[in-house]
């Protein structure tokens, strides 16, 4: 098993044993059920289905109703595959923050970053633009400039760099210290920030 869902609560920070402030994130970590074990002969390929927080059936479809019942589970509201597991996981079986990572051990989180709707180049791509109002300019200082020749290539290529939707997409953070585990409360400190906004869903892999 290497990782588990998870959700981003806030940030805070901490003073260690010289001193030292450490700014960390908050994370809650309530017991995640195995759903389903996916195999190569049924399904063509073998992950584990884990399922975090608990789903009102009045709000939960009726598709996903039925893949509930099936496999003996009340709805989630996350639900997330893990291609990576132990064989000796059972369906139906609860798992916890402990099971997995242990206290000082680096894990990778991965989230789903703010979504910043449609930004111009400068805020997007960090381009300077134009300069100054110079030689009449009045209206370019946030401008792309040009993006392409005329006669040739006469044509804009693939990939230039340009205005459009910024954030919200999948982010990894690599190697970031699980500082403390709070067992009674379900929240664990990860020192740093982690994509996605409060209350966002994580997927904390090790």
């Amino acid at each position: 098993m290497i990782g588990m869902i998870a959700k981003k609560i806030g940030m805070t920070s901490i003073y260690d044993k010289n001193g030292n402030n450490i700014p960390c994130t908050i994370i809650k970590t309530e017991k995640c059920t195995i759903i389903q074990k996916k195999n190569k002969k049924i399904d063509g390929y073998e992950a584990i289905q884990m399922g975090y927080g608990e789903k009102k059936i009045k709000n939960t479809t009726k598709p996903l109703l039925g893949h509930f019942k099936k496999h003996k589970t009340t709805p989630k509201k996350k639900i997330v595959e893990f291609k990576n597991y132990k064989n000796e996981l059972k369906v139906g079986e609860n798992i916890s923050i402990e099971d997995i990572f242990k206290e000082n051990d680096q894990i990778n989180v991965v989230g789903k970053s703010k979504g910043k709707g449609f930004q111009g180049v400068v805020k997007r791509h960090n381009f300077k633009g134009v300069g100054q109002k110079t030689h009449g300019q009045h209206n370019r200082e946030r401008a792309p400039g040009s993006i392409g020749g005329c006669s040739y290539p006469a044509r804009v290529f693939k990939g230039m760099k340009m205005a459009g939707r910024m954030g919200n997409e999948r982010v990894k953070i690599l190697n970031l210290k699980l500082i403390k585990i709070f067992k009674n409360k379900n929240i664990v400190l990860v020192n740093g920030s982690v994509p996605g906004p409060k209350n966002s869903y994580l997927i904390l892999e090790k």
